[in-house]
């Protein structure tokens, strides 16, 4: 079955569902509508959408053909007047599976004469009988409770992320939440310039990658690149100055037809994380939407052949398959606030590579880029996924580097529209200028880790390169030379 191009709208009374669907027969359409699930079906084309609110099929509802356009337009009527209808266009969202809503069963199972379902236990006459007895009537209550669970919440059945299996093998996984493997069995036969694992891609350990990682920025700082683009920051002061559309956008938000287009063609998984792991995820985040507003920032976004290499070398989650990780143990609770040392190792690896790899090597410049992932953050979710899409782009459209987007910002992608609202806890600003979590995730609370991060400020000591050294050394020559030159003129 193909998934159709669609999008959806809304009046005070109705939801209009427009769908293309070229040279179909319009007698063959099946339209189902369940409170808030829509289904539509007609060969080749099968499209299943979960809304926030019910909607029912009336007198009112309709659905017009239009053969010259392709266009199915499905016009269906809200079952209460005047409710808005959130995130319509986010469709990876509403493709999504239908969201858990596990309660206690509406039908109690009991026997003809409507006394206990099991009367013969009352003539159990011995212990191991009634023992026996007991433990099968448990096990048929288990059996139909989750039956009756499972129809309820329209056959998904109620999940847990499972406990990480015991593997002899030594290939590892790695990406989104760990899910995979395989990417980087051949390497060493293509020319990848962002891995810094080389072969050893698909057997190193979380600790031996990010020790790796660790020691390539160093091999590759220069102290002497880092003075030069001090002393002559011309260019740089350029950059410094340049504001991101998105940033200065006053405009209402609206996805365009490419990016709809990209959302139909993202994954559809549902992502089972532990606290720890949901905490990491929003860690990572922030390392992506850094390397993105460093690429934006020196090309004005407009990007270039080395994009995707910069969006590559600046995220440790592609280079060395090494994304942040969280404080917090699998079993302890979402709450625990995020602190400002966990924030701080978030953003040094960030730091750090935009001070060795890169064209441009400034501590002003990755300090800019770090407030710029703050107004990325502070303008909600909707841009976010935007930034992401970007950044999905670029890497699709190089032949080697596009892995990254399979292993990591597809997911990212589906992650932020469909699943975080559900089961990932989300961050908020506290009293106490630490970073706590709740159950949703919200531009709200989007906005809240933007001021966090616009308040946090990464020290120069801290990247372990002895940049005050550097800077001070640097002035130092440069007022001999200007003394120097006041000398001769006199």
């Amino acid at each position: 079955m193909i998934t159709p191009r669609f999008t959806c709208s809304q009046t005070p009374e109705s939801l209009i569902v427009s769908v293309y669907c070229p040279s179909i027969r319009a007698v063959d359409v099946e339209i189902n509508v369940d409170e808030t699930l829509f289904t539509l079906h007609i060969n080749p084309y099968f499209l299943r959408l979960d809304f926030s609110h019910p909607i029912v099929e009336d007198d009112a509802s309709s659905a017009r053909y239009d053969p010259s356009s392709g266009y199915l337009t499905v016009t269906l009527t809200k079952e209460t007047t005047g409710q808005d209808f959130q995130d319509l266009d986010l469709l990876a969202k509403l493709l999504a599976p239908r969201e858990n809503q596990m309660g206690s069963p509406l039908i109690e199972v009991v026997s003809a004469d409507g006394s206990s379902p099991l009367p013969e236990m009352a003539a159990v006459s011995t212990p191991d009988e009634e023992l026996v007895s007991m433990t099968r009537q448990l096990n048929l209550d288990d059996e139909r409770q989750q039956i009756l669970q499972a129809a309820e919440n329209d056959w998904h059945l109620p999940q847990d992320a499972p406990e990480p299996p015991i593997s002899l093998s030594e290939q590892k996984t790695y990406g989104f939440l760990g899910i995979h493997s395989g990417y980087f069995r051949h390497v060493s036969h293509t020319e990848n310039e962002v891995n810094e694992l080389g072969p050893d891609a698909e057997t190193c350990t979380l600790s031996e990658r990010r020790r790796r990682r660790v020691m390539h920025e160093n091999d590759k700082w220069d102290p002497e690149y880092y003075m030069a683009d001090f002393a002559d920051d011309e260019r740089i002061q350029e950059l410094l100055h340049w504001k991101h559309p998105h940033v200065l956008d006053v405009q209402p938000f609206s996805y365009t037809e490419s990016e709809n287009m990209a959302m139909l063609r993202l994954p559809r998984r549902e992502y089972l994380a532990t606290p720890s792991h949901t905490r990491g995820l929003y860690l990572t985040l922030i390392t992506l939407l850094f390397s993105y507003a460093y690429e934006c920032r020196t090309t004005q976004c407009d990007p270039t052949p080395e994009s995707s290499w910069t969006l590559g070398s600046l995220t440790p989650a592609f280079s060395a398959l090494d994304p942040p990780t969280s404080s917090v143990r699998s079993t302890e609770k979402s709450e625990n606030p995020f602190t400002k040392d966990e924030l701080m190792a978030t953003l040094v690896p960030s730091y750090r590579r935009a001070l060795a790899f890169p064209l441009y090597r400034s501590f002003a410049l990755a300090e800019v880029c770090q407030n710029d992932v703050a107004c990325f953050l502070g303008k909600g979710k909707r841009l976010v996924v935007r930034c992401l899409l970007e950044m999905k782009d670029i890497l699709d459209h190089h032949e080697v580097y596009y892995v990254y987007s399979k292993i990591w910002v597809d997911d990212f992608c589906a992650w932020a529209q469909a699943c975080a609202r559900w089961t990932l806890p989300v961050l908020s600003l506290s009293t106490s200028l630490e970073l706590t979590l709740s159950p949703r995730f919200s531009d709200e609370d989007l906005i809240s880790l933007g001021k966090r991060l616009a308040e946090l400020r990464v020290e120069k000591e801290s990247i372990g390169w002895g940049l005050d050294e550097l800077e001070a050394a640097t002035q130092g020559v440069e007022e001999r030379e200007a003394d120097s030159d006041d000398d001769e003129s006199s």
